[in-house]
């Protein structure tokens, strides 16, 4: 028996998105952290999810990372590769979007790669190739803020071609829905390497793709999780598989994210649960901010309590840069992490990608089983090390704003 597809995403909140969907579709998902430093096992039918932490390292890092991580997926004999990044794209002109798919599809020899971002679950959307949040363009949208990349451009094969030296193209809708049986055939004669961004702005849109893939043969799709999701309802599957039990345990909430989301789930939570601010800059002085938030949890371990990033980022980037900024909170944070798993938390809700990168790196977490789904693109993960720990990591964009409370309570229901 063969598995059916292995995905490689660009950081640890985009692959349990991924797996909630795949897992919703009766795909059997497991999910891994880093680079596999040896052979992989992917589930019979089913898909393995290597997260990486790659969004915002350096290009050349991003890519030898995710060809290494292909390399295993493909030595398991998975027959297609899923490159799975945002779906606000959260990609400049220096990278790593267009680079990683480029040297992927060198890898397997993809002639056309199909890519959208397009979740319009998530209201992202794209139409003649600019990427809509919602009714706003990128540029005009809160993405335009983004502390690390800043998205100033909706325009999705120009900023690509800003990225990569990879031949790139645009398949509109118009094209993509009336093309026909023919369609395939005609992109077959684009340029070898080709990155084909398609336009997607309906659920309809993404099942046309993913029958595009398959008339394709294409060995390596990408984008965000709302084509996989197409592609795994376009195969036969049986019903989903059980999920693990989540452990029982005190809850907390880890906050490293900034988005307008978070901010919102913060707010709401903060009216019924005792919270802590970690401030960057008081950390980067050398006070014994950790130490402070160690006693705060011991003190709180059984009222569901709330560590996030202080709201005051302009200061924080005034005083330390935001590369030394952002650094400090995540690895401030990801230590809160451990000091909430030290004083017996079980449960743990770890908002935005990056933050949940460094927590997963600083409780050395290798692989987790996906859980039921809180909300779309949200759900539990259970790891498969001691101690058990039940673990949501949400990117920051997602989830309705009662999120926290309803991971805190004791019914993890899932979302229909």
């Amino acid at each position: 028996m063969r598995p059916w597809l292995g995905a490689i995403a660009d950081d640890v909140t985009g692959a349990t998105d991924l797996a909630s969907y795949l897992v919703a579709e009766g795909v059997p998902t497991e999910l891994s952290f880093g680079v596999p430093p040896g052979p992989v096992t992917v589930p019979e039918h089913g898909c393995l999810v290597v997260a990486l932490k790659t969004r915002s390292v350096p290009a050349a890092a991003a890519v030898q990372q995710s060809v290494q991580a292909a390399r295993r997926l493909l030595d398991a004999g998975v027959p297609r590769l899923y490159f799975k990044f945002c779906s606000t794209f959260d990609s400049t002109p220096e990278g790593n979007i267009g680079p990683v798919a480029a040297a992927l599809a060198e890898l397997v020899g993809s002639r056309v790669t199909l890519l959208t971002p397009s979740a319009p679950a998530h209201r992202r959307t794209v139409y003649k190739g600019h990427l809509f949040v919602g009714d706003q363009l990128l540029h005009e949208s809160p993405m335009r803020h983004h502390p690390v990349n800043p998205m100033t451009d909706a325009n999705l094969p120009r900023l690509l071609r800003a990225q990569t030296a990879a031949p790139v193209a645009l398949l509109d809708r118009e094209r993509l829905r009336t093309g026909g049986p023919d369609l395939a055939a005609s992109l077959a004669e684009l340029t070898p390497g080709t990155l084909l961004v398609v336009d997607a702005i309906t659920d309809d849109d993404l099942m046309l793709i993913a029958g595009l893939a398959d008339d394709l043969a294409a060995p390596l799709v990408a984008g965000s999780a709302g084509l996989v999701h197409a592609l795994a309802r376009a195969q036969p599957r049986g019903s989903p598989p059980a999920p693990p039990p989540v452990p029982d345990g005190p809850f907390a909430v880890i906050a490293g994210s900034r988005s307008a989301a978070t901010t919102a789930q913060v707010a709401a939570y903060e009216r019924s649960h005792p919270s802590y601010v970690v401030d960057p800059v008081r950390v980067a002085d050398g006070e014994d901010v950790i130490g402070e938030a160690r006693a705060f949890l011991a003190r709180h371990w059984n009222d569901a309590p709330l560590v996030r990033a202080s709201a005051d980022v302009a200061t924080a980037h005034q005083a330390l840069g935001v590369e030394r900024s952002a650094a400090v909170v995540e690895q401030t944070l990801a230590a809160c992490a451990a000091e909430a798993v030290a004083v017996g938390m079980r449960r743990i809700l770890v908002a935005g990608g990056e933050t949940a990168g460094a927590v997963i790196e600083r409780l050395r977490i290798q692989r987790v089983r996906i859980g039921a789904s809180l909300d779309p693109g949200v759900c539990w993960c259970v790891t498969v090390s001691e101690p058990a720990l039940g673990l949501v990591l949400k990117s920051g964009n997602f989830g309705s704003p009662d999120l926290f409370a309803r991971a805190a309570g004791p019914a993890h229901a899932g979302w229909a």
